[in-house]
């Protein structure tokens, strides 16, 4: 229990101490004019309570993401808590902040325009492409995996709602009118209340598995899960041989760190009356989001009276979705089981949403589309057609690109909030650190992964190692080239 209570705290004390000092170096300028009352057009531009705009912002962010990922990150143990919370306070947390500032105050763009303003128009390709590749992976993982969890329910056995591909149509459906519709029809009325219902849900399950779960984690056997000669060193390799770096970091990026919230920044600055916002709404939708990558970790490694052997056994039966269905219902009772339902094929489909939504304003940008209803009508057919022959695809092989391409924009966004601090003149190694680090995974999953360049495992280390020594070393080197240079805008 002390292991999780740590957890929590460090999460609530990042938000409280470390989330106004990452504040003081973005140039956040309350009396300016947000791209919501410059822009205002009743579509997308419209003006959003702050309360309402963090819970959205957070139900769009999460999804499974930060219940699935954990689940499948228990298998590496106790470890898998300790990512989640350095990853989201350092990490994440600060690249979901830089998202939404660099976009309030480049008029709500998108982020391959952002990249364009600081870079050049070659990153601004660059970012384009993988922007808009992560956001058809992450729609279509959203269609998919709540299509198969509606089909297969008990209550549809041998009726024709048990046809995965009706449900396939039907989510695809509501998405074409989410996508077209102005924010404030749909996401604004229903998605604050979802929001809140995956608060209540994670608190209830959170107290449930303090009280109840056999295996909570402590102190003086962080290992146990494991071997109970404590033997396991904190990057070895779990039982099966899966090697935590850079499999863990990974696995979990909803919860830690993940590119697709980048996407979902312009959505809410667009909404935003006040540049002060930002931080409540993005670094605390990413804490928020920690506490329940937190939780569904804990899940994972505490709630199975058999530990590891257990935990593997039901996610070959039936992956996390079934992890989730007994654990709620386990330790909820019938209320459990209704949530359950609720968090794998709701929540999803709200993310899914937003995904569409998110590539629809990106095109937008990218190509100066007048946003008529016509025009939104013409970029969301193709869209939605081509996400429905993409969910003939293999899912495994959409998600494992969806990993890879989730971790490699999210480093992006942190060197592009890195050029962003460079040319404030102001303390940039609160982005270029965690770029660093997030540069090594990546390089080090790419050269290792089937989908890569398949190298052995065993040269995911030293390749990791290195990418981050000269990573350092050249960050060193622009430091002390732009040290004592005037700041162009640091008082703004």
């Amino acid at each position: 229990m002390l292991i999780f209570i740590i957890c929590i705290s460090v999460l609530a004390l990042g938000y409280k101490f470390y989330s106004p000092f990452v504040e003081k170096q973005a140039g956040i300028d309350p009396l300016a004019e947000t791209p919501q009352i410059r822009f205002a057009e009743g579509v997308d531009y419209v003006a959003i309570h702050p309360v309402k705009a963090f819970l959205i912002q957070f139900l769009n962010i999460a999804g499974v993401g930060p219940i699935f990922g954990p689940i499948l990150g228990a298998l590496y143990g106790p470890i898998a808590l300790v990512w989640i919370v350095l990853g989201n306070v350092l990490g994440g947390a600060v690249h979901d902040y830089f998202s939404g500032v660099m976009s309030i105050k480049e008029d709500g763009k998108s982020l391959p325009e952002i990249a364009g303003h600081y870079y050049n128009v070659v990153f601004k390709g660059f970012m384009l492409i993988f922007t808009a590749m992560l956001l058809f992976f992450v729609g279509v993982v959203f269609i998919m995996s709540p299509a198969g969890l509606l089909s297969n329910l008990s209550y549809f056995q041998d009726t024709f709602f048990a046809n995965n591909t009706f449900w396939v149509l039907v989510i695809l459906a509501y998405y074409f009118f989410a996508t077209l519709l102005p924010i404030d029809k749909i996401i604004t009325k229903f998605y604050p209340v979802f929001g809140l219902l995956m608060i209540v849900m994670t608190t209830l399950i959170a107290i449930s598995l303090l009280i109840n779960a056999p295996h909570l984690p402590v102190t003086g056997d962080f290992f146990a899960y494991f071997s109970a000669d404590h033997s396991h060193d904190i990057l070895q390799a779990n039982p099966d041989g899966l090697p935590t770096w850079p499999l863990l970091f990974i696995t979990i990026t909803c919860g830690a760190i993940s590119g697709f919230h980048s996407t979902q920044a312009p959505i809410i600055t667009r909404c935003l009356s006040n540049e002060k916002y930002v931080r409540p709404v993005y670094y605390g939708a990413m804490i928020c989001e920690g506490l329940v990558a937190c939780v569904w970790a804990l899940a994972g490694i505490a709630a199975f009276p058999d530990g590891y052997v257990e935990l593997k056994a039901m996610l070959a039966q039936g992956g996390p979705g079934l992890v989730v269905n007994h654990i709620a219902s386990s330790y909820l009772g019938v209320l459990g089981g209704i949530m359950a339902i609720i968090a794998v094929a709701i929540f999803p489909i709200t993310s899914g949403d937003t995904a569409f939504r998110s590539l629809r304003l990106t095109l937008v940008d990218a190509f100066n589309i007048p946003q008529s209803a016509r025009n939104r009508l013409l970029l969301a057919l193709p869209i939605l057609t081509i996400a429905y022959f993409m969910t003939k695809l293999d899912f495994t092989l959409i998600w494992r690109y969806f990993a890879f391409s989730n971790m490699l924009l999210s480093t992006s966004v942190l060197w592009l909030a890195t050029k962003y601090l460079f040319d404030r003149g102001t303390f940039h190694w609160v982005a270029s650190v965690p770029a660093v680090i997030t540069t090594s995974v990546t390089l080090s999953y790419i050269s290792t992964a089937a989908i890569g360049l398949n190298l052995s495992a065993d040269l995911a280390q030293p390749i990791g190692v290195g990418a981050a020594i000269i990573g350092l070393l050249l960050l060193g080197v622009f430091h002390i080239k732009h040290k004592g240079q005037q700041p162009t805008n640091a008082s703004t």
